[in-house]
């Protein structure tokens, strides 16, 4: 994990008793509330649900998520920073339109550091590098040699344009002189029907699209992008054990809101949310997906996306990657 995250958890329980303590003016919804999400079938999506389904029972209202994808997560997250100020609209929020794609696009309609509001970061998680069944390869170096074996024939997957899954394979491009070929899909879903059947080889992944395929030999695991192996997957090296120092890429998900949302709104979610995300049975599904639960502060938040922005400002920058 990376230093800014593990401070964010660490400061996390001195903020929030200092942050729950506060305000006898605590807002209560009187209508529906719309969580959006901006990509299909993935892990941000279940953890948008697990946390609405949650929430109705906390808030008194109905909670409904709905699926905006498009444009790398920006059709989204563009809908959430134009809605009005109010606390019926919150945000999902993943590495790409929070943090990558102000970078990666040339031109994106809102600016996620100015109109979101963040509320908390949830979870974040190391990613797996998967392949196809039948591709000839056991190892990170097998799939490089493969590769330089068969130039252009290598393409991977990803969950959208400006994902971590897109930029962390760009890294391994760079690194490795690898050429593969990025085909970004809209959401994890079409991504990984493709990898199973074949239509491309390879994909960065969070362990939770990929667990069961691995399980049933549908996919191979090569390697995980964390500083450390995965408890559940000792077996299996991470990148920097395969040859790759300093290769760590972690994918994560929070909430926000429009910003100018008044703080008494966001400190209400944020509580609720954090509280939700401590629930032993939504903390138990969510560290079976391989997550670990961070809930922090909205400050906390709103730094983390700050150093995120100039962390993966500098992959794109490096390795020439592109939007579509």
């Amino acid at each position: 994990m990376y230093a800014p995250l593990r401070k964010a958890a660490g400061a996390l329980l001195v903020c929030f008793v200092a942050h729950g303590s506060a305000g006898a003016d605590e807002w209560t919804p009187t209508k529906p509330v719309r969580i959006i999400v901006p990509i299909v079938g993935s892990t941000n999506d279940v953890l948008g649900r697990l946390v609405a389904s949650k929430l109705e029972g906390i808030l008194g209202q109905p909670v409904i998520v709905e699926n905006k994808p498009g444009a790398g997560g920006n059709i989204g997250a563009d809908f959430v920073a134009k809605s009005p100020p109010d606390g019926y609209t919150l945000l999902v929020g993943y590495n790409g339109p929070i943090a990558i794609n102000k970078t990666l696009f040339d031109n994106i309609p809102y600016d996620p550091e100015i109109d979101l509001a963040p509320i908390t970061l949830a979870v974040s998680s190391p990613q797996y590098l998967v392949v196809n069944k039948d591709l000839p390869v056991k190892s990170v170096s097998d799939l490089v040699a493969w590769s330089r074996a068969n130039p252009g024939k290598l393409s991977y997957g990803s969950v959208a344009t400006g994902s971590a899954s897109h930029l962390t394979m760009e890294m391994l491009n760079e690194a490795a002189g690898l050429g593969a070929t990025h085909v970004p899909y809209r959401g994890a879903s079409p991504a990984l029907v493709d990898l199973v059947a074949g239509n491309v080889q390879a994909a960065f992944l969070v362990p939770g699209n990929v667990q069961q395929y691995v399980k049933e030999g549908r996919l191979k695991l090569l390697a995980s992008t964390g500083e450390r192996r995965f408890p559940s997957t000792p077996e299996v090296p991470t990148m920097i054990e395969s040859g790759y120092p300093n290769f760590i890429a972690t994918s994560w998900i929070g909430f926000l809101a429009p910003a100018g949302t008044p703080r008494n709104i966001i400190d209400r979610y944020n509580k609720e949310i954090v509280k939700i995300l401590r629930m032993p049975d939504v903390e138990q599904k969510l560290r079976d997906m391989e997550f670990e639960v961070v809930a922090s502060t909205p400050e906390q938040f709103g730094s983390w996306i700050k150093s995120e922005v100039q962390r993966w400002g500098k992959v794109i920058k490096s390795t020439g990657a592109k939007a579509g």
